[in-house]
């Protein structure tokens, strides 16, 4: 018999704020976190807007020195887990850290160091380069760190599938445990890639939103005049736990891990099928594996990008799996106000589902004014809905057509 996953900490980074409560709060009032680009001068770019972590203190978290030589994502995802870790209560002694796992999602890692160190590169030469350069940029450094924060010295893995990849990471964090892999794992997503090469690139393929005289409304999943996706940055970290381990310490529990699906479109390296049918699959997977019916899922964390295509095909691999009861659940995206966060959207987006089991609590899908016809299911729009949630499913699709999904419920004794 597998073993049964909850929730019991969660912590987050992102553009509607640093912490949990902040974020949380500014998410159920339907706040955006999109604005002009700070990070860099982005007025030669066809995209100018983006939504960036405001309120980010380095020194809450670490030494002055030790920050220097840690590039934003692994920064972000580290805040993210002492949030979570805190918030679960737990007290790790070295007898229990061998059952401690790390594993997160990031697409991109360091880019903007290796933008910075380029620089150097070209203008000062090889003797220039900071022997952190590499430590800094490749994508495991977020579970790196903190396993060594906090002594976890169970798997300690990093997972790079994109736009799916934070929604991997805590899927595979769940199947660690079930099987036995572990006992406790600190798993979620983060990114920071708001750098000129990347909004460029994302830019050149038409991927991103031009509304730059309009930030806030420029995220607009499954609205008739969505002109593409907003970046954004952040990390979003749970403490996922065996439910044994978790009882006998009296742990808070947000809610219950119940599945885990992943698919391939097998179709093109950056846009879904039509059909959804790679999505579709992953969502059967999913439930397949929490033994669940359509008819048993309450709410879907869409993955709602604000792209033509995602919206309409995510749309259609909803109709696909679940018939009728598709027009009887609520989607929403929350996208809609923190933006794209690429690899780590699944790791924020994960607690967003535990905390909308845990309050009672859809968050909404703002700017949706003008419904594309091609959309025409419930997307909570504008405005938060407060419903007895009993099960989430929460959707990531990303290039290369890999696909994951999750589905937790309401924890039930």
């Amino acid at each position: 018999m597998s073993r049964r996953v909850v929730v019991t900490g969660i912590g987050l980074v992102t553009p509607l704020g640093t912490g949990t409560l902040k974020t949380w709060d500014a998410l159920v009032k339907g706040q955006s976190g999109i604005d002009r680009i700070t990070h860099f001068d982005a007025s030669n770019h066809a995209s100018q807007i983006a939504a960036e972590v405001k309120d980010f203190n380095p020194e809450d978290f670490f030494e002055a020195k030790q920050a220097k030589n840690l590039d934003l994502f692994v920064q972000y995802a580290m805040a993210a887990a002492e949030y979570a870790f805190q918030d679960s209560g737990l007290q790790l002694d070295e007898s229990e850290s061998e059952r401690v796992g790390v594993i997160t999602g990031c697409g991109m890692g360091g880019l903007p160091t290796i933008e910075q160190y380029h620089e150097v590169l070209l203008n000062k030469g090889p003797r220039r380069i900071t022997p952190f350069l590499i430590p800094r940029i490749i994508p495991n450094m977020a579970s790196g760190h903190i396993s060594m924060r906090f002594k976890a010295k169970g798997p300690n893995l990093a997972l790079t599938t994109a736009c799916a990849a934070g929604t991997h990471a805590v899927g595979e964090a769940y199947r660690s445990i079930t099987y036995g892999d572990c006992d406790m794992a600190i798993t979620g997503g983060t990114e920071s890639v708001v750098c000129p090469l990347a909004v460029g690139g994302f830019a050149s393929m038409k991927a991103l939103s031009t509304r730059n005289d309009d930030p806030q409304a420029a995220s607009r999943p499954f609205d008739r005049d969505r002109d593409g996706f907003i970046i954004a940055e952040g990390a979003g970290m749970l403490i996922l736990e065996e439910l044994e381990h978790a009882k006998a310490r009296g742990a808070e529990i947000y809610a219950e891990m119940a599945g885990y699906g992943q698919s391939s479109d097998a179709y093109h390296i950056a846009a879904p099928p039509e059909s959804g049918e790679g999505g579709a699959l992953c969502m059967r997977k999913a439930l397949n594996d929490a033994g669940m019916n359509p008819e048993d899922i309450d709410y879907i964390n869409a993955h709602g990008t604000s792209t033509s295509l995602n919206d309409r095909c995510e749309t259609r691999a909803v109709k696909t799996v679940f018939g009728d009861h598709a027009y009887k659940l609520c989607l929403s995206s929350t996208k809609s106000m923190t933006g794209h966060m690429l690899g780590g959207a699944g790791g924020i987006e994960a607690v967003f589902s535990a905390l909308t089991l845990h309050h009672g609590i859809i968050p909404p899908t703002i700017n949706l004014e003008n419904p594309d016809p091609d959309c025409d299911l419930d997307y909570v729009p504008n405005s938060a809905r407060e419903l007895p949630v009993k099960t989430v499913m929460s959707n990531s699709f990303g290039f290369g057509g890999t696909n994951g999904v999750i589905i937790m419920k309401r924890f039930d004794r």
